[in-house]
């Protein structure tokens, strides 16, 4: 369905280029002189790429129709991972070029939110924040809890982040997947 400049908001999807794109920020402009236009901020759903585009009065834009659905982690091959729809079972592969750093967060049984476009999964989106175990870090020593500083710590997954220096193996800790940062400890 073509859009015209006026229905455009954050949130959309646009199919450009044989690309989904989805609107993260636009700005309505109404010069003194000439045609109304829209400057646009496009991401797209399969590489985080951004674009920015104007669009004239004129312009007709695609609408992408996207579905969403709840897929569950299962396993990687490789550098294939494997995501179920829990209600039919079936299988989605994504490689880990399309999963980029989100693959560091990735445990089993981990429910996701899916992206599809034209029944092609397109993007995977973990939540925002993730209980994890810590695997390895140097012990802490009573008393750290007073001073402020970072030491790394190894999470069951493989990813490196940095902890206070309270933490100690074995403690788990919820991390904040957008930036891969400690957020904070979960009582045992």
């Amino acid at each position: 369905m073509a859009l015209s400049i006026n229905q455009l908001k954050t949130g959309l999807t646009l199919l450009i280029n044989d690309h989904v794109y989805m609107v993260v920020d636009l700005e309505h402009v109404k010069p003194g002189k000439g045609a109304a236009f829209v400057r646009v901020k496009l991401k797209s759903l399969t590489t985080e790429s951004v674009l920015e585009r104007t669009f004239k009065t004129d312009d007709k834009i695609q609408e992408a129709f996207i579905e969403q659905k709840k897929l569950r982690y299962s396993y990687h091959d490789g550098d294939l991972y494997h995501f179920m729809d829990q209600e039919n079972y079936e299988d989605f592969v994504m490689s880990d070029d399309n999963l980029g750093d989100s693959v560091k967060f990735l445990k089993d049984e981990l429910d996701v939110n899916a992206y599809f476009f034209q029944g092609k999964l397109m993007k995977v989106e973990l939540p925002t924040f993730i209980d994890l175990k810590i695997a390895q870090t140097e012990p802490g020593i009573k008393g750290d809890t007073a001073k402020s500083g970072n030491k790394p710590a190894t999470l069951e997954t493989g990813a490196v982040v940095g902890v206070p220096l309270f933490i100690n193996p074995g403690d788990t800790i919820k991390v904040d997947t957008r930036t891969g940062t400690y957020v904070e400890r979960i009582a045992r």
